[in-house]
């Protein structure tokens, strides 16, 4: 499997990440992986198609959100602790108004 890239978190804007979790799946997948673990695809039961989930995961890790990590033909993905760092209560910001709707 080929090495994903992942951007430094110093590179990622307020609006990357936001774009990255404007979309519902996307926020899905992160409420997900917000218990801390690492997650294979087969975790993530959204009703998408593999091809779709996999897009979606690359806009997370694009956004600075999501570390994937291969494994032979398994990826595993997880939240980059370091996100909040940067920017601090977003996730929890934006899964907490998601629930209110």
């Amino acid at each position: 499997m080929r090495a994903l890239d992942h951007p430094q978190l110093s590179s990622v804007s307020l609006s990357d990440a936001l774009a990255a979790l404007a979309d519902p799946t996307r926020r899905a997948i992160v409420r997900v992986l917000t218990d801390s673990g690492e997650h294979l695809a087969g975790d993530f039961d959204l009703g998408v198609a593999q091809s779709t989930l996999s897009h979606h995961m690359k806009k997370l890790r694009q956004g600075g959100i999501t570390r994937s990590r291969p494994e032979g033909t398994r990826c595993w993905v997880s939240l980059r602790s370091e996100f909040d760092d940067r920017f601090p209560g977003l996730l929890h910001t934006v899964l907490s108004l998601d629930a209110d709707t």
